[in-house]
């Protein structure tokens, strides 16, 4: 079989939905800092949609920051890629292939930096778009006139600082940067390390007024599984389906998401938008990044003890399960959604988590319960508790199902160290603990044994920043879950919940 090429485009593949050979034409608009599955899974996919529409009309010039690995699989395809769409949609099954021909070219930042600084100078950038990975936005000393500088922020500030001088400080020379690296805030700090790096190589106040008031950094929250690329034997049977090699090929569930906080001119340059219901311009983001972070993120890490326990490897196995999905459903709509600390209307939420169930069903990602548990604390302190504490103001009895939950978590954290590092046991069966707080919750354990490290856990300011005790009947309700658990299993006791879906 052949590499997928341009050529392909022409030959009208029934298996797979090809975009006409004249996008391959169309002016280059975005700056791309990363050439990572998110970014190709979900931008440059929007991109590619709104292309085929008539809307966007504009390509993607992606910079490769690190030297690992080449370009060359991009060279030779012509920066084109198959994205196979699968998951479950409104209950029912959904499979879609589809060529992505957004990406134009794929420049390395140290061997084509003059290049990189040639597209920042064009006048038909609009957009910048990045995702390094949430370390790639904190601020290092950076030489912004380096060839190119190492960070990202420094490489970003080379280019608008680049721009800036080109166009004289041009007014309306300004670009859209939307980081997409998953850290609250992101554009907001991502302009701050910005300024910061202009100070401190001595550029001139001129163009940092320039870039506090002509550029626009955006907030954003993305939101889709993209695994990658898949296992052998299953690219193979992709492969042989489509009827060419993809060496760049990759998976994604069906949902998606991208929330970018941005006014109308944002929403203008931004007209990729108009495409897709996935893509959301607006002033504030609050609304998405609460659903998410409580009905998805919540929702798994009130579970993964549960699950894992029962003897669940992964998501979807769990959701097999009519107890497990029943606990899972209901944790989402009888009490999450009633109790995330936001304005958000309840029908809203309830459509949030319909899709997110349809995510964890999904047969073609798998999702592992125990990486899930990775910094379990950490993740229930910023994720649950402001659940939690808002649901003791507004009702008068006690969430059984968080409750549970963090029963869960007190059993599963019921450990010990080998080797410097921390470890359970369930069924016999040895786990790690991969938690930054595994020591000192271990140790909580020692001290107060069974009897006691409920009480000990949830009075904890160190652990939740408040002391959960004071919420009326939680302690005694966690208690009981967990010397069941103890003396019995954990499907037992949530069987005795007498969850119905």
């Amino acid at each position: 079989m052949e590499l997928l090429n341009r050529e392909q485009l022409k030959a009208g593949n029934t298996q797979v939905v090809c975009p006409p050979v004249s996008t391959l034409e169309l002016p280059e608009k975005v700056l791309q800092f990363g050439t990572g599955v998110l970014l190709r899974g979900l931008p440059n996919y929007y991109i590619n949609k709104a292309n085929l529409a008539g809307k966007f009309n504009g390509r993607v010039v992606v910079v490769k920051s690190t030297d690992q690995g080449g370009t060359d699989d991009f060279d030779k395809q012509n920066n084109l890629y198959t994205i196979c769409i699968r998951g479950i949609q409104n209950g029912e099954k959904k499979e879609e292939n589809q060529v992505i021909s957004a990406i134009s070219r794929v420049l390395t930042a140290s061997q084509q930096w003059e290049e990189i600084l040639d597209f920042a100078a064009s006048p038909s950038l609009e957009v910048v778009i990045s995702n390094t990975t949430e370390v790639g936005i904190r601020l290092e000393e950076d030489n912004v006139h380096a060839q190119p500088p190492v960070s990202f922020p420094g490489k970003l500030l080379a280019v608008l600082y680049h721009r800036y001088k080109m166009y004289n400080g041009s007014k309306d020379r300004g670009l859209v940067i939307i980081p997409t690296e998953l850290i609250p805030d992101n554009g907001t700090k991502l302009k701050e390390i910005i300024i910061e790096l202009a100070h401190q190589n001595q550029l001139p106040e001129d163009f940092v007024t320039w870039v506090e008031e002509v550029n626009h950094f955006c907030n954003s929250l993305v939101d889709r599984i993209v695994p990658g690329k898949p296992h052998a034997d299953l690219k193979q049977q992709l492969e042989q389906e489509l009827g060419y090699k993809d060496q760049l090929l990759i998976m994604s569930e069906v949902y998606s998401l991208w929330a970018i906080e941005g006014n109308e001119k944002v929403k203008n340059v931004l007209s990729f938008a108009q495409t897709d219901p996935g893509v959301v311009v607006t002033p504030d983001i609050g609304l998405h990044r609460e659903l998410k972070l409580r009905l998805l993120n919540g929702t798994h890490t009130l579970s993964c003890g549960i699950a894992f326990l029962s003897g669940f490897p992964t998501v979807k196995e769990a959701m097999d399960n009519a107890e497990m999905s029943a606990y899972i459903e209901n944790l989402m709509k009888q009490e999450i959604a009633k109790s995330i600390p936001y304005e958000v209307d309840e029908q809203t939420a309830i459509t949030f988590a319909n899709n997110v169930i349809d995510r964890f069903k999904n047969p073609h990602i798998e999702h592992q319960w125990l990486s899930i548990t990775m910094n379990y604390t950490s993740k229930l302190g910023m994720r649950v508790v402001p659940l939690l504490l808002n649901h003791a103001k507004k009702f008068n009895n006690v969430p059984e199902l968080m409750a549970f939950g963090f029963s869960a978590y007190i059993a599963f954290m019921n450990g010990y160290e080998k080797d410097g590092k921390y470890f359970g046991k369930t069924a016999g069966k040895e786990y790690p603990i991969n938690d930054d707080k595994a020591a000192y919750v271990i140790d909580l354990w020692n001290k107060n044994g069974k009897e006691g490290i409920v009480k000990a856990i949830l009075s904890d300011e160190k652990l939740w920043g408040t002391d959960l005790t004071q919420i009326a009947g939680f302690e005694n309700t966690v208690n009981n879950n967990l010397q069941n658990i103890l003396e019995q299993t954990v499907p037992t006791v949530l069987n005795s919940l007498f969850i119905k879906a």
